[in-house]
Protein backbone atom coordinates (compact mmCIF):
# COMPACT_ATOMS: atom_id res chain seq x y z
CA UNK A 1 0.00 0.00 0.00
CA UNK A 2 2.99 2.33 0.65
CA UNK A 3 4.27 1.84 -2.74
CA UNK A 4 1.00 2.57 -4.30
CA UNK A 5 0.71 5.77 -2.72
CA UNK A 6 4.61 6.66 -3.67
CA UNK A 7 4.14 6.08 -6.81
CA UNK A 8 0.47 8.11 -6.95
CA UNK A 9 2.84 10.93 -5.24
CA UNK A 10 5.60 10.72 -7.72
CA UNK A 11 3.43 10.80 -10.71
CA UNK A 12 1.32 14.16 -8.98
CA UNK A 13 4.57 15.68 -8.58
CA UNK A 14 5.88 14.62 -12.34
CA UNK A 15 2.94 15.94 -14.15
CA UNK A 16 3.08 19.19 -12.01
CA UNK A 17 6.37 19.49 -12.97
CA UNK A 18 5.76 18.99 -16.48
CA UNK A 19 2.59 21.74 -16.56
CA UNK A 20 5.10 24.33 -14.71
CA UNK A 21 7.68 23.79 -17.87
CA UNK A 22 5.46 23.93 -20.06
CA UNK A 23 3.82 26.47 -19.17
CA UNK A 24 7.51 28.67 -18.45
CA UNK A 25 8.30 27.14 -21.87
CA UNK A 26 5.55 27.75 -23.55
CA UNK A 27 7.44 29.93 -26.58
CA UNK A 28 10.82 28.26 -26.49
CA UNK A 29 12.33 31.16 -25.02
CA UNK A 30 12.87 30.95 -21.59
CA UNK A 31 13.47 28.29 -19.27
CA UNK A 32 13.71 27.98 -15.88
CA UNK A 33 15.80 25.86 -14.18
CA UNK A 34 15.57 23.84 -11.00
CA UNK A 35 18.19 26.18 -9.44
CA UNK A 36 16.73 28.84 -10.14
CA UNK A 37 18.42 30.22 -13.54
CA UNK A 38 16.93 31.44 -16.37
CA UNK A 39 17.83 30.60 -19.80
CA UNK A 40 16.81 32.95 -22.82
CA UNK A 41 17.26 31.65 -26.12
CA UNK A 42 17.21 34.46 -28.91
CA UNK A 43 16.95 32.02 -31.33
CA UNK A 44 13.22 33.15 -32.40
CA UNK A 45 13.61 36.38 -30.90
CA UNK A 46 16.40 37.67 -33.46
CA UNK A 47 15.82 35.54 -36.58
CA UNK A 48 16.17 39.11 -39.00
CA UNK A 49 19.53 40.25 -37.38
CA UNK A 50 22.03 39.17 -38.67
CA UNK A 51 26.18 38.56 -38.64
CA UNK A 52 28.18 38.51 -41.38
CA UNK A 53 27.02 35.51 -42.60
CA UNK A 54 23.93 34.18 -41.03
CA UNK A 55 21.98 34.64 -37.55
CA UNK A 56 24.04 35.14 -34.20
CA UNK A 57 21.12 33.19 -31.62
CA UNK A 58 22.41 33.25 -27.87
CA UNK A 59 21.61 31.61 -24.55
CA UNK A 60 21.87 33.86 -22.08
CA UNK A 61 22.22 32.34 -18.29
CA UNK A 62 20.32 34.61 -15.69
CA UNK A 63 20.42 34.35 -12.01
CA UNK A 64 19.72 36.42 -9.29
CA UNK A 65 18.84 39.27 -11.88
CA UNK A 66 22.80 38.71 -13.00
CA UNK A 67 23.66 37.67 -15.88
CA UNK A 68 25.91 34.49 -15.51
CA UNK A 69 27.30 33.16 -18.76
CA UNK A 70 26.49 33.91 -22.31
CA UNK A 71 26.42 30.82 -24.56
CA UNK A 72 26.96 31.34 -28.31
CA UNK A 73 24.70 28.96 -30.33
CA UNK A 74 25.10 27.17 -33.55
CA UNK A 75 26.03 29.73 -36.13
CA UNK A 76 27.46 30.14 -39.66
CA UNK A 77 29.81 32.82 -38.94
CA UNK A 78 33.61 31.98 -39.90
CA UNK A 79 34.66 30.24 -36.69
CA UNK A 80 38.17 32.02 -36.97
CA UNK A 81 35.93 35.39 -36.50
CA UNK A 82 33.80 34.16 -34.22
CA UNK A 83 35.93 32.87 -31.88
CA UNK A 84 37.18 36.34 -31.22
CA UNK A 85 33.70 37.33 -30.52
CA UNK A 86 33.41 34.66 -27.74
CA UNK A 87 36.46 35.62 -26.30
CA UNK A 88 36.28 39.23 -26.26
CA UNK A 89 32.73 40.44 -26.06
CA UNK A 90 30.45 37.73 -24.46
CA UNK A 91 32.40 37.57 -21.68
CA UNK A 92 31.88 41.34 -21.16
CA UNK A 93 28.08 40.96 -19.84
CA UNK A 94 28.43 38.35 -17.36
CA UNK A 95 28.22 39.21 -13.68
CA UNK A 96 26.33 42.16 -14.46
CA UNK A 97 22.64 42.63 -13.52
CA UNK A 98 20.19 42.79 -16.19
CA UNK A 99 19.32 46.57 -15.65
CA UNK A 100 23.25 47.23 -15.95
CA UNK A 101 23.84 44.87 -18.75
CA UNK A 102 20.94 45.95 -20.95
CA UNK A 103 22.60 49.70 -20.51
CA UNK A 104 26.07 48.80 -21.79
CA UNK A 105 27.71 50.42 -25.16
CA UNK A 106 29.56 46.99 -26.01
CA UNK A 107 32.66 47.62 -28.16
CA UNK A 108 32.75 45.06 -31.17
CA UNK A 109 35.62 46.10 -32.59
CA UNK A 110 36.92 42.92 -32.97
CA UNK A 111 37.56 42.61 -36.59
CA UNK A 112 34.80 40.58 -36.92
CA UNK A 113 32.12 44.14 -36.73
CA UNK A 114 28.96 42.30 -38.07
CA UNK A 115 28.57 39.76 -35.86
CA UNK A 116 29.91 41.40 -33.16
CA UNK A 117 26.83 43.95 -33.81
CA UNK A 118 24.51 41.19 -34.03
CA UNK A 119 25.51 39.51 -30.76
CA UNK A 120 24.86 42.79 -29.09
CA UNK A 121 21.55 43.10 -30.90
CA UNK A 122 20.75 39.44 -29.67
CA UNK A 123 21.81 40.42 -25.93
CA UNK A 124 19.21 43.53 -26.04
CA UNK A 125 16.53 41.43 -27.56
CA UNK A 126 17.14 38.81 -25.34
CA UNK A 127 17.57 40.91 -21.75
CA UNK A 128 14.22 42.98 -23.11
CA UNK A 129 12.56 39.50 -23.62
CA UNK A 130 13.50 38.49 -19.70
CA UNK A 131 12.60 42.08 -18.47
CA UNK A 132 8.83 41.87 -19.89
CA UNK A 133 8.52 37.86 -19.26
CA UNK A 134 10.45 37.34 -15.43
Amino acid sequence: MNIALAAVVLLSSLTLLQQTRAAVNQDNVMTKMADGTVIVNTTTLAKDVRGYASTTPLKIHIKNKKVVKVEALRNRESPKYFAVVKRQVLVKWEGKTVAKARKMKVDTTTGATMSGNAVVENMHRGLDYYNSHK
